[in-house]
């Protein structure tokens, strides 16, 4: 009978919550990692000894020797992003492709995917003067393929005359779209085709049925970490939408977008920031003034560094909001949290903390489903001191200042989710542990 204890990592908020870090901190503690929705609109960050490694498709694990990472078949694909990376880690002197398995079944993402995503926004903001803010990647165009059963897979690149058949009829529909509904250019076929050709020598040695070499790593007794990207309010489903990505990002597709059985989820670890931030377009009830010098909302932006890891876009900053957190909280079972960036509070002299939301006269304990009622809600609010003494680098929970743990421990009595670590610095050496998620219960 196995032994092995799997956890899986989310994001709580609206992604960029410090996922990377904490994977490759986790990582020490298992024999396989899995990134299992998403695509490379996502952003890992990661510092070990002062040096720092951004990643966008390949798991965060695969900076810990000796661990295989996989990329499960709820991601969809760019091969050219995939071997940038693969190429950018190995000339960092990081063994890659020893270690990485790559689902045969991924959806890719090609071309004429981030055409039609630009051409959309464009088009959107011209008629509207609105947009989504997606990333401009082809993510969301990639998973409607997915979705209405035409994509391209990565198997599809072991029979290049299929691949041509399918790209053509593709091409015909996307290029009707570009050239007669959005005004853009059309696309040719043979680039695209003979670059993927050349993509597929690479990329072809790495493919694995995923689901099946989990079950096998299971049975051997290995413990995996699920890494999800993005965050639950970006949730296809449960986030705010229409402003969000195009997949499920909550813990329960760690099993759909691997290939194994709830079953093999033993522990969801929740990553919420110390406040809270937002890329892109949509409401965010606590945002705060995050561009005039001298307001904690730009106290957050310049010293927690808030740009995109993927896009460089400036995050928008705002106060804690625990109704959003219970709402994630429910959505993904959670069994623990991991507070990030709590040393970005040091120096403030008071905080808050949404507890509630006032909305048409009542009040709402839990953040609303769909964007249009969350824009309406007024945040309720608990005032709490800060601390000037710091935080960073503190691995001693009995170190930290009283207030700040004072803040904390209003955090998960608000939210009803146990805190089990607590970053406060950006290095993975920089964590204080309460309940190692991998210890059995």
């Amino acid at each position: 009978m196995t032994t092995a204890r799997n956890v899986v990592v989310v994001g709580t908020q609206w992604g960029d919550e410090g996922k990377g870090k904490l994977v490759d901190w986790l990582t020490e503690s298992a024999g396989g990692v899995i990134r299992f929705q998403g695509g490379h609109n996502a952003g890992h960050t990661i510092v070990i000894g002062g040096e720092t490694t951004a990643l966008h498709l390949i798991p965060s694990g695969i900076l810990r020797p000796g661990v295989t990472c996989y990329i499960g078949n709820g991601v969809v694909l760019s091969l050219t992003k995939l071997i940038e990376e693969i190429r950018q880690l190995e000339a960092a002197g990081v063994s890659v492709r020893e270690r990485l398995r790559v689902s045969e079944i991924c959806p890719l993402i090609l071309p004429l995917h981030a055409a039609l995503d630009v051409a959309r926004e464009a088009h959107l903001e011209k008629s509207s003067g609105t947009r989504i803010g997606t990333t401009g990647r082809g993510i969301g165009p990639a998973y409607e393929d997915k979705v209405a059963r035409r994509a391209l897979r990565a198997q599809d690149l072991r029979n290049p005359t299929r691949f041509a058949a399918r790209l053509r009829d593709l091409l015909a529909l996307y290029n009707h779209v570009l050239t007669n509904m959005l005004g853009a250019g059309p696309l040719a076929f043979q680039p695209i085709f003979d670059e993927a050709m050349r993509q597929a020598e690479t990329v072809l040695p790495l493919l694995a049925d995923v689901s099946a070499e989990l079950h096998q790593a299971q049975q051997a007794g290995a413990n995996l970490l699920f890494e999800g990207a993005q965050g639950t309010m970006l949730d296809i489903d449960h986030g705010t939408y229409p402003y969000v990505t195009s997949s499920n990002c909550v813990a329960g597709n760690a099993a759909a977008g691997s290939g194994v059985g709830p079953g093999m989820l033993h522990y969801v670890l929740g990553i919420t920031k110390a406040y809270c931030t937002r890329v892109g377009s949509g409401p965010f009830p606590t945002e705060l003034d995050w561009q005039t010098p001298g307001t904690p909302g730009h106290h957050m932006s310049h010293v927690g560094a808030e740009k995109g890891v993927t896009t460089g876009r400036d995050r928008r900053c705002g106060w804690f909001d625990a109704a959003l957190l219970k709402r994630s909280a429910q959505v993904n079972g959670l069994h623990g949290l991991c507070i990030t960036k709590l040393d970005v509070l040091d120096g403030l002299e008071e905080l808050k903390i949404c507890v509630a939301y006032e909305l048409e006269g009542r009040r709402v304990d839990l953040l609303p489903l769909g964007a249009e009622e969350i824009a309406r809600c007024t945040p309720i609010y608990e005032v709490m001191p800060g601390w000037h003494e710091t935080t960073f680098g503190v691995t001693d929970y009995a170190r930290l200042p009283r207030n700040a743990v004072s803040y904390l421990q209003r955090m998960e009595a608000l939210c009803g989710v146990p805190i089990a670590l607590v970053s406060t610095g950006p290095d993975r050496d920089q964590t204080i542990v309460l309940r190692d998620p991998f210890a059995a219960a």
